[in-house]
């Protein structure tokens, strides 16, 4: 029996189209595994990076305990940190008391008996406090006047008498001190008064302190912005704070002669312009936050210390992944050491502007030449060289006398608040948020005045605005 010729190419033609389809199957399947294995090395990849900057926040969180190895000296961190002043005891400036101590028959120390004399007076000088468990009440007697046109008795207020006030300006500044100075809650105040001065009062008591104290001290805070805009030189900085359990945010503005703070439930650039205004004048020194675009300074100088920490963390990152990148890591550190030698250089400048500016640029350029594998690196480089961002702000400060290559005395004058925070948990309303701007601005523009706050808040309470205006700049002009 023989096969028909026509069946058996209509066999071989279907074949072949199945083949056709089975390769076009084959090659569909193909691109979706390759797709896939692509996807695949890419998800690895974001996955090494989120585990390498993991393990960066979990290590700047919880420290690894560091053992010695044999033979390494341990390492002796008493005293001042490198670059500070040394802290010395000052001499006091009075004596009340002499105790006159015979010399000892024997030894302190091993019990010899038969010392020889000494002709040598050895003095010990020590310090104490005097507490005096009870308070100074004043009895304010006054002769009345009879007013025809109110219809009624008046009177005078004497120096240092608060009207309808029990407690007197003194205790008042030191409770607003406690609280505001030293951090210590309403509670704690309370319970000081009554162990060191007998004066028992309720904590509300000590709140209505700081809100007489707001009142007060309202019209010197707007005058604090009003100066602080005319500034040559500003600091400026937020960190977060809470208000009735709400994310608000801390604002700080200010130099070397005057501090402003100001809570806001916003972190944009209407908060910076309404403290700074829409053009200020001066020299603006912050880290990277955009919102300080708009207030429109005359020149920005980028915080240095921000850039070498974001130097480092894009190290500690690399380092965290199992194909680490060398250039990138070099990159970086070469960054590192241009930031600390421009840090070390401002020291160093006498003549403004200063000539080698230039230099650092140059050094700058041939540092970001070549473009960088790792994402994090590459951004980072880009930032620096980009004239709308970091470049024209890195080294201003070796244009201006007084400028600093870095932000940390806008961080410094925000750590108290901060560790505030953290004991009191922010506050619970609007008027503790104002109180909370007003004191501690007017507390540490006294420090920065050579004004003792105590001295600041009693003429404070006791005097009116313009009397207190000129003891906060230690003006009584």
């Amino acid at each position: 029996m023989g096969l028909s010729t026509h069946w058996v190419f209509s066999q071989y033609s279907g074949a072949r189209e199945q083949y056709k389809e089975f390769i076009e199957i084959q090659d569909r399947f193909r691109t979706r595994l390759d797709n896939a294995y692509g996807r695949i090395r890419q998800l690895e990849k974001e996955n090494d990076d989120l585990k390498s900057k993991l393990k960066t926040i979990h290590s700047r969180q919880f420290k690894s305990n560091k053992k010695l190895t044999p033979g390494q000296p341990k390492r002796n961190n008493r005293g001042a940190p490198k670059g500070h002043p040394g802290w010395f005891r000052r001499i006091p400036e009075h004596i009340d008391n002499t105790v006159i101590v015979p010399a000892p028959e024997a030894c302190p120390h091993c019990g010899k008996k038969g010392l020889s004399t000494v002709n040598e007076i050895k003095e010990h000088l020590q310090e104490d406090i005097i507490l005096v468990p009870r308070t100074h009440v004043t009895n304010f007697k006054h002769h009345q006047a009879f007013c025809s046109k109110c219809n009624r008795p008046v009177i005078q207020l004497a120096d240092g008498e608060l009207a309808n006030s029990h407690i007197g300006p003194a205790a008042r500044s030191l409770a607003v001190f406690l609280r505001y100075g030293l951090g210590i809650p309403y509670r704690k105040v309370q319970e000081l008064f009554k162990v060191a001065f007998a004066m028992p009062f309720v904590p509300a008591t000590a709140m209505s302190f700081d809100r007489k104290a707001t009142r007060l001290g309202a019209p010197i805070y707007d005058d604090l912005k009003e100066k602080l805009r005319l500034s040559m030189i500003a600091h400026a900085d937020e960190t977060y704070w809470r208000e009735n359990g709400i994310n608000h945010y801390v604002w700080y503005g200010g130099n070397n002669d005057l501090a402003f703070f100001h809570i806001d439930r916003s972190r944009s650039s209407e908060v910076a312009t309404s403290i700074f205004g829409n053009r200020f004048e001066g020299v603006l020194n912050t880290d990277g936050y955009a919102a300080y675009n708009a207030v429109n300074p005359y020149q920005r100088q980028s915080c240095l210390a921000h850039l070498i920490r974001k130097a480092k963390e894009i190290i500690q990152q690399i380092e965290q992944m199992e194909n680490q990148d060398a250039a990138a890591i070099g990159f970086c550190k070469k960054l590192i050491t241009l930031f600390k030698d421009a840090c070390r250089e401002n020291k160093k400048i006498e003549e403004y502007p200063y000539p080698g500016k230039e230099r650092y640029y140059s050094r700058l350029k041939k540092i970001c030449t070549k473009k960088q594998k790792n994402k994090d690196a590459e951004a980072f480089r880009e930032r620096l060289l980009d004239p709308n961002r970091e470049y024209n702000r890195l080294f201003t400060f070796m244009d201006h006398s007084g400028v600093e290559p870095t932000n940390n005395q806008a961080e410094q004058s925000l750590r108290n608040l901060v560790i505030f925070r953290k004991i009191c948990f922010g506050t619970r309303s609007k008027e503790g948020s104002y109180s909370h701007s007003v004191l501690p601005s007017l507390l540490l523009t006294a420090k920065r005045q050579g004004v003792h706050p105590l001295s600041f808040f009693d003429t404070l309470f006791s005097s009116d605005t313009a009397t207190a205006q000129a003891a906060l700049y230690n003006d009584s002009s």
